[in-house]
């Protein structure tokens, strides 16, 4: 619940309907528009933004000001733990100052993505007293909040309550409360939406959205999702100060073995039989195909295919020769080519990727061993510890690419003391750093999308990670108790996880009654009905709670 460390989708979408943002992406077009700053300008070099904060209260009735703004950057850029969630979209500020509603950014160079820029603000008289930033979970209710929604109630892993904010500022959303219950079992949640004990439900398998697709109560939601999904290849991890780190087989740290991992990997049985279709082969790498300005797709002989025989070659011709038992070992003669697979406990699409990927590799002369972690583990070996060789992974990433392609800095490796800004793939190369730059810089959209799409042929090509499928955005909700809900981007967009608020302030819902005697409901009931209270209450079930990492932390899909 602490924004500033928030790194998990739940807590990211959530902060999305609590707190304000200088801009948020258009619902139609997802292009930076108007929230707690009405207005902007920019000096001609590009390096001073004054931003005019628009007039407007906090849940609890004190104003908001360029101060609540220029507390929360400068917190990220002077507290080392406030750094975890957002750390890289101010680490071009060079100062930042407020005067009345007027908030004035210096920048050390010019950034094309000032206008994205993905931080909550926060209220300073609420955060100003907070010394101990790594371990303050801000659960003290209600929260005072910007945005449609303040939260009232929560019990970690289970559930959060929010309120209809009175005094946001596009005015109070027609849905009075908001609940979000975590589900551990899929099955579960699905049951509870089918029996109306919650309204809708995100973020399916393709298992479960196949139970709800011909219920005729429930509307299936399936269109492209913002999600890349990849494998992440240990290719030699190192700190910051470049000291080797973790337990990586020495194979991956050559870029012909990780290619031929890639043209081993036939993408679409993956999509057919392990997505039961309901997800699109990557042909491209990070960036997912929904976002047509910045997605990148290899064509001709930059393009690897499902080609095992290519596959062999290559490992042939690099010196790795194939035992009496068919697994190939170092030039050298000294280790088998024998990979652990890292994948998170408790995961049943995981482990049928495992199994395929398993059966792929085994073709070119290559083992591959499943490694089951829980969640904490999973992202302290995959993220920070090195302790790994190959791990899935994935990004749902958002309208601008910028923090996605940052997670490839050498920057955010991390430090020789453990600590880092969240690392994908302890990528540290120099071509990568140099486009990265560029694309800072260069203000005109069309130029800057294309130094975007050499940054993403860079990671195609050297492999650090390998996309192996876009997934789509899986949902579903009821239709006898959502009577209207508008995604983001308007045109065939997300419900919940989407990039914005305006899914979950444009729903409007039937309004439920329960009597001080009737309903199941409070402390975090299915049921979704709280004794004794006549509203409008939306529930919504996030089935599965899939364990998969995000930045820092890993106990949901990461964004």
């Amino acid at each position: 619940m602490n924004p500033f460390l928030a790194v998990r989708l739940v807590s990211t979408s959530i902060h999305r309907w609590m707190y304000g943002f200088l801009t948020v992406p258009d619902s139609k077009t997802l292009q930076p528009s108007a929230d707690l700053a009405e207005s902007w300008e920019t000096s001609e070099d590009g390096l001073t933004w004054t931003f005019k904060i628009r007039e407007a209260k906090w849940s609890d009735g004190k104003p908001i000001t360029a101060e609540d703004a220029a507390f929360t950057f400068n917190k990220i850029m002077t507290d080392e733990a406030a750094k975890t969630a957002n750390g890289p979209a101010v680490e071009n500020f060079e100062s930042v100052t407020a005067n009345g509603q007027e908030l004035t950014i210096k920048l050390k160079s010019p950034q094309a993505s000032m206008l994205e820029n993905p931080v909550p603000i926060v209220p300073k008289h609420v955060w100003e007293s907070v010394t101990d930033m790594a371990n303050h979970d801000a659960e003290t209710y209600p929260t005072v909040s910007s945005g449609p929604y303040f939260a009232t109630e929560h019990k970690k892993d289970q559930y959060v309550k929010l309120q209809a904010n009175p005094n946001y500022w596009r005015g109070k959303a027609k849905v009075d409360e908001l609940q979000v219950i975590f589900y551990d079992n899929p099955q579960a949640a699905i049951a509870a939406l089918q029996k109306g004990e919650i309204d809708l439900i995100g973020r399916l398998d393709p298992p479960e959205f196949k139970a709800i697709q011909n219920d005729p109560n429930i509307e299936a939601w399936n269109t492209d999702g913002r999600r890349a999904s990849y494998l992440q290849i240990n290719h030699g991890a190192t700190t910051t100060d470049d000291k080797p780190l973790g337990d990586g087989h020495p194979a991956l740290k050559d870029v012909k073995v990780r290619q031929a991992l890639h043209y081993a990997i036939d993408k679409q049985k993956l999509v057919d039989e392990v997505w039961d279709g309901l997800a699109k082969p990557a042909d491209g790498s990070i960036v997912p195909p929904m976002y047509k300005d910045f997605f990148w797709e290899a064509t001709g002989d930059t393009k690897v295919t499902y080609d095992p025989a290519k596959a062999n070659q290559i490992l042939d011709d690099a010196g790795y020769k194939k035992g009496a038992d068919g697994v190939r070992t170092m030039p050298d003669g000294d280790r088998k080519l024998e990979f652990r697979f890292s994948i998170h406990t408790d995961t049943p699409l995981e482990d049928k990727l495992a199994e395929y990927l398993t059966g792929f590799f085994k073709e070119i002369g290559i083992t591959l061993t499943t490694k089951k972690l829980e969640s904490s583990k999973f992202t302290e070996e995959t993220g920070y510890t090195g302790l790994f060789d190959i791990a899935i992974s994935g990004w749902s990433v958002n309208p601008d690419p910028e923090e996605v392609l940052a997670t490839h800095l050498c920057s955010r490796r991390p430090t020789k003391d453990g600590e880092g800004g969240g690392t994908e793939s302890f990528y540290c190369d120099e071509t990568f750093e140099k486009l990265y730059k560029e694309q800072l810089t260069e203000l005109d959209r069309p130029k800057r999308a294309e130094i975007i799409k050499q940054m993403q042929e860079r990671l195609y090509t050297d492999a650090p990670v390998i996309a192996i499928y876009y997934t789509n955005d899986l949902e579903g909700y009821r239709k006898d108790r959502i009577t209207s809900i508008t995604p983001i981007p308007e045109d065939k967009g997300l419900l919940y996880g989407g990039s914005g608020y305006w899914p979950f302030y444009t729903v409007d819902v039937k309004a439920t009654g329960a009597s001080a005697a009737g309903g199941d409901g409070g402390g975090g009931s299915n049921t979704g009905v709280i004794a004794g209270v006549v509203a409008a209450v939306l529930v919504i079930g996030l089935g599965g709670f899939y364990l998969s990492r995000r930045r820092k932390s890993v106990a949901d899909e990461r964004e």
